[in-house]
């Protein structure tokens, strides 16, 4: 971008056009949609970028700790209509920017200061377009406060309870970008129904992921996104998890969850090779996220007894190549489908057996 606006000057953000406003705001709060989003095609990147966005601003309610669970409830409402009527944007950013505290990151502050330009964009979309974030955004926003009030030190109780987790998180973001895909081109929503059908399992893929490698991180904030039934069935408990408690049977369960995102992963390829060979930067945006994650998982995998996230996490050498690998091989169905067999297989737990449609 030429003239890049700085991401702490409102005045330069305000005047710069609406893919500049988003981009500079994309890298604040997240540098790998920064990287992958931009790999969309023109009539794509503006849509998604702003979903991404709107996503993040109900994270951000989600995640700041100096707001009340009934108020948390409420600013999370409130955004849902904001983003449905496109008004009292400017009202909701008022009141919420003042009570963020100083452990909410600048981007994110600046991102909710200037929530009526993000929503203006958004009603600039075509209603298809808009309803698909709206669907998105309010799923997201009606779910994930259920969870503020429970106690997490102990996991979730079953698969399926962290099977809804994921959805609330990643998997309503997965039927939005199908939706949007297909809205995109006539070609790609041929395919529409197993798209949205794959879609869910994509995004708790990609979240399931994240969830394994911040295992340790999570648990230092005394929560815990695992499910107990997996690991009960293993002969661990998780109300004794602790990082210097890392026992064979906890990582007997741990290696049935990697298994698990492995299956969804599978199905996040099969997703992504609906999409026609000529679509490169669709291709890459889905295959660079899939990349990563099954890198991660191999670095949990051979480091079981990992202690923190900095210890599984992949190099920038890995990400390179990555980037590198899908750029020559992505319109190749059949080498996509051999490498990610190749670098995916080693996650089966061969003495887990279990179905992703279960």
């Amino acid at each position: 971008m030429a003239n890049t606006p700085a991401i702490d000057n409102t005045e330069s953000l305000l005047a710069a056009s609406d893919d500049d406003f988003q981009a500079v705001l994309l890298e604040g709060v997240s540098r790998t949609f920064a990287l992958t989003i931009p790999q969309l095609p023109g009539d794509l990147y503006g849509v998604v970028a702003n979903a991404y966005l709107l996503c993040r601003i109900v994270d951000t309610v989600e995640d700041e700790v100096s707001l009340s669970f009934p108020q948390k409830k409420a600013f999370c409402s409130r955004f849902i209509e904001v983003v449905k009527t496109g008004e009292n944007a400017e009202q909701f950013a008022i009141e919420l920017a003042p009570l963020l505290s100083e452990q909410t990151i600048a981007a994110e502050h600046m991102l909710i200061k200037l929530t009526a330009r993000v929503i203006n964009i958004t009603h600039s979309f075509d209603a298809p377009q808009i309803e698909a974030l709206l669907s998105c955004v309010e799923t997201m926003a009606n779910g994930m406060p259920s969870y503020q009030g429970m106690d997490l030190s102990k996991g979730l109780a079953t698969l399926k309870d962290m099977d809804e987790y994921c959805y609330y998180v990643a998997g309503c973001v997965g039927e939005m970008l199908a939706k949007l895909f297909c809205h995109y081109s006539a070609d790609i929503n041929q395919h529409r129904e197993q798209l949205l059908s794959l879609s869910t399992s994509f995004g708790q893929g990609l979240q399931m992921t994240n969830i394994l490698k911040d295992i340790w991180d999570d648990a230092q904030r005394g929560v815990c996104w695992l499910p107990q039934d997996i690991f009960t069935e293993t002969g661990f408990e998780l109300k004794d998890l602790t990082n210097t408690h890392s026992t064979p049977e906890f990582q007997l369960g741990l290696e049935h969850l990697i298994s698990i995102a492995q299956g969804h992963l599978q199905n996040a390829m099969t997703y992504t090779l609906l999409i026609p060979a000529h679509e490169t930067g669709m291709r890459n945006f889905c295959l660079w996220a899939i990349g990563m994650a099954v890198l991660t998982l191999n670095q949990i995998k051979q480091h079981l007894n990992f202690t923190a996230s900095d210890q599984v996490k992949i190099t920038r050498k890995s990400v390179k190549a990555t980037i590198l690998t899908t750029k020559i091989i992505g319109r190749s169905n059949w080498c996509l489908n051999r490498i990610f067999k190749a670098k995916s297989q080693s996650l089966i737990c061969q003495n887990w057996q279990y179905s992703i449609t279960d």
